[in-house]
């Protein structure tokens, strides 16, 4: 479900839009967050980013294999497949 927040924002010349402060403090956005970028039909969706697993999706324990970030659970059961 949607919330109108009743905020509006231009985008600048460069394409960007500053995200209020009241949104950050919210979503708990920091300096240098990174943010994901989806879309849903007509709609931008931003999402905190959070590193997860490429394969279950976790976020706890992951670790980078070849530039990908994998979590233990699904690494063991990558083990288990070649043996």
């Amino acid at each position: 479900m949607m919330k109108s927040t009743g905020i509006v924002r231009k985008v600048d010349e460069l394409g960007r839009i500053v995200l209020p402060i009241e949104i950050r403090k919210t979503l708990d956005l920091d300096k240098r967050d990174a943010v994901e970028i989806f879309i849903e039909d007509d709609k931008i969706i931003l999402k905190k980013y959070f590193p997860a697993c490429i394969f279950c999706g976790n976020a706890n324990g992951v670790s980078y294999y070849k530039g990908k970030l994998i979590c233990p659970e699904c690494l063991d059961a990558l083990r288990h497949m070649v043996q």
